[in-house]
């Protein structure tokens, strides 16, 4: 039975709580720590966590034998958190975005490699049918080369989303939707399309004058054999009709899920391809569907790994690639040049020190509170 503690006991903490317990013969959650006590002993009471005790600082677990530990606390913390907790003999799983910098994932990659134990950066949208299913459909070559990714991050938050004390700063937060919300979208594009070798990328921000940070932003990708594809990341869409779609050379596919084909009359406008359509949807409606969905099903696949030695899917390296095309958007839209991948140590937007420092401030923060009351939070809908 592997112990679990979860660092932060905040709105993401509830699906980690609630995967967890979906595997009540693996793991047992014996602590929640927040600097908020009551925040933590909230969430004990509220998932009637018996075995669970709350905890104000998170130290006092660097010296217990805790097998598995979720970080679910602002991006900002991940780094020195997650170090301390492999180095102590802890396997790791941090939640989204997996740091602030491309220094602190270098850090913690190195810690991971230096302990042996495990580090999974959270990306639980990997872990849905839909995902799964679309990656192998672009797998197969039934579409053929994809020529051109869309990727829209839609999301609507409100101008008081970021009187948090801790959101809409970049030396905090470390950005807005580009890192915070489009983080998932373009980890599942990476996953499928692999990393693009360079980006040119504009940002704004249009509705919340409460943050420093961007509110909307748009990445335009050029990949190594020619493809192209752009990213628009925002918190000011209505609807949050979130969506990516591949288009390849025979067929276009999307999550949500789409399929359409075409073929080429005589004079070279299109007629459609159902043929290869009915091909493509056999093909999807054949794949498994996933056993564990989201967040449980990450936290059954770090189980897994703990248990079996397997290696995790979504691993640290994985974690810093997604960072590093977020960190290349943000600097091509704050000095308006053309950014080439990859990113090293030498580039001025490799700490978290550099981005603060040449990263576009939009507005200062006006506004700050400690808490909101607890509410629902939206996840997405992408994926469904």
């Amino acid at each position: 039975m592997l112990k679990v503690a979860i660092i932060g006991a905040g709105a993401i903490s509830k699906a980690h709580i609630e995967a967890y317990l979906q595997f009540p013969e693996r793991c047992t959650i014996v602590a929640i720590s927040d600097i908020y006590e009551d925040k933590a002993q909230e969430r004990i009471d509220q998932f009637k966590l018996d075995e669970a005790r709350a905890v104000k600082d998170y130290k006092e677990l660097l010296l217990e034998d805790i097998d598995l530990v979720s970080i679910c606390t602002p991006p900002y913390t991940h780094a020195s958190l997650t170090v301390e907790f492999l180095e102590a003999g802890s396997h790791v799983m941090v939640e989204k975005p997996m740091a602030s910098s491309l220094e602190e994932c270098d850090l913690m990659n190195a810690a991971a490699n230096r302990t042996g134990k495990l580090l999974s950066v959270v990306a639980q949208n990997r872990f849905k049918t839909p995902m799964m299913k679309m990656k192998s459909v672009l797998e197969s070559g039934l579409m053929g080369k994809v020529v051109h990714v869309q990727v829209d991050s839609f999301w609507w938050r409100g101008h008081c989303y970021y009187d948090l004390w801790w959101r809409g700063t970049w030396e905090k937060e470390g950005g807005g939707p580009t890192l915070n919300h489009a983080v998932h979208h373009i980890d599942a594009m990476l996953w499928m399309m692999g990393s693009p070798t360079e980006v040119q990328a504009f940002m704004s921000n249009v509705s919340h004058d409460n943050a420093e940070v961007e509110d909307l932003s748009i990445g335009m990708l050029r990949f190594a054999n020619g493809s192209l594809g752009q990213i628009t990341s925002s918190v000011v869409h209505h609807g949050e009709e979130q969506q990516l779609i591949f288009q390849g050379a025979k067929a276009r596919v999307s999550a949500p899920w789409k399929v359409k084909a075409s073929n080429s009359t005589s004079n070279g406008f299109p007629e459609p391809n159902t043929e290869l359509e009915e091909q493509l949807q056999t093909f999807y409606n054949q794949l498994p569907e996933v056993i564990y969905e989201g967040h449980a099903g990450q936290i059954d696949n770090v189980l897994t790994a703990i248990e079996t030695g397997a290696p995790v899917l979504i691993d640290g390296i994985s974690g810093r690639q997604t960072l590093e095309l977020i960190t290349g958007i943000y600097k091509s839209a704050s000095t308006d040049e053309l950014v080439k991948f990859p990113l090293d140590a030498q580039d001025a937007f490799y700490t978290r020190s550099g981005v603060m420092a040449k990263a576009t401030h939009f507005y200062e923060k006006n506004t700050s509170i400690e808490n909101f009351a607890p509410q629902t939070i939206t996840t997405g809908s992408t994926f469904k």
